[in-house]
């Protein structure tokens, strides 16, 4: 090889056309600048988000088309370093998050609260992402991931993982509490477990029997069919104090408003544009919280992956290679998957 001939990598690549193909090309690896560091690839997971962004459901808010390259919820290693980084060194695991960046200096990031920055920069929507062998990621938002987690089983805790750990904690569920979980899709099954680790007594619903006998494995108390029928027992119950919404449908709302207990929590974490009715004299006569949660936190990754060191979060994983991931959002469209789809890069 000349002393001038560029790196070279593979990578999915997305025109901005709504379902259009994600084509495998060979481009220059990218290089880091201030603040960024390289990453090589080991995984990268297959996000729902993902899927809204190749359908077109959803834009960045600058306007702009979204990145050619998706995909946020990569594990791999430091291969570069940009001038001014301090906290990594080259051979370091890190994570590749949905975030990429927020702008550091409104209300919600000086709350700590950065997953609602409205300025914020996404991995695979904003900024290309990891469905390459290599991705650009900032310094301050990379994720240490330690020597011994798996890659695959790690990479989708970057975005499925962490929402589902910051949904649980925005319920505010404590030990003794009950919880209805709506969704037995990969972020319904890794909010099971996170709030069974919290002493919580877990309700999960979905349409599908064998989501939720994947619920039951994952160690939910109850299940229900998420239908009308499910509407008596959890008034029999007693009642939830939080109601969490992984289901992408609006027919979940009937079944959280019924099952609520008088000021639970009504969290939505699916992205559902469909309007959904509220009156406003049942709101002041319960006292509910309805509320919406997206990604967590780098504190709540942080938390998040202790967690998983100590004893690893469950999924079923589909291993997958990159030639592949157009066929695995199809199956995620058609609701074929089961667990999580990860591509693995040799």
């Amino acid at each position: 090889m000349s002393a001038t001939t560029k790196p070279m990598m593979r990578a999915a690549l997305f025109d901005g056309t709504a379902n259009g193909p994600l084509k495998l090309e060979c481009l220059p690896v990218p290089q880091p600048e201030y603040g960024q560091i390289l990453v090589k690839l080991e995984a990268c997971g297959v996000c729902h988000t993902d899927l809204h962004i190749w359908k077109g459901g959803v834009r960045p808010a600058s306007g702009n088309a979204p990145a050619r390259i998706l995909g946020h919820e990569g594990i791999g290693t430091v291969a570069g370093l940009g001038d001014g980084v301090s906290n990594f060194r080259v051979g370091d695991r890190v994570g590749v998050p949905w975030m990429h960046d927020t702008c550091g200096h409104c209300d919600e990031c000086l709350a700590g609260q950065e997953a609602f920055c409205q300025s914020q920069r996404a991995h695979g929507f904003d900024v290309n992402g990891g469905f390459a062998e290599y991705v650009i990621v900032n310094a301050q938002y990379a994720v240490s991931i330690p020597g011994k987690l798996d890659a695959v089983s790690t990479a989708p805790l970057m975005c499925a993982g962490v929402t589902a750990f910051s949904a649980v904690r925005r319920a505010g569920l404590r030990a003794g509490m009950q919880c209805a979980i709506f969704g037995c899709g990969g972020l319904g099954l890794y909010a099971i477990q996170i709030a069974v680790r919290a002493g919580v007594r877990v309700v999960a619903l979905d349409i599908a029997e064998d989501k939720l006998a994947l619920a039951r494995k994952m160690g939910a108390h109850a299940t229900l069919l998420a239908d009308d029928s499910a509407v008596e027992p959890l008034k029999a119950m007693g009642g939830m104090h939080a109601c969490i919404n992984f289901a992408p449908s609006a027919a979940t709302w009937p079944l959280m408003v019924a099952g609520i207990k008088p000021r639970g929590r009504i969290v939505a974490t699916a992205m559902v544009s469909q309007p959904v009715p509220i009156s406003q004299e049942w709101l002041t006569g319960t006292g509910v919280v309805i509320t919406g949660t997206s990604v967590g936190t780098r504190l709540e990754m942080r938390e998040l992956l202790r967690m998983h060191a100590e004893k690893p979060l469950l999924m079923h994983i589909n291993e997958i290679p990159l030639h592949d991931v157009e066929h695995a959002l199809l199956d995620l469209a058609h609701g074929k998957t089961q667990g999580r789809s990860v591509v693995t890069y040799t």
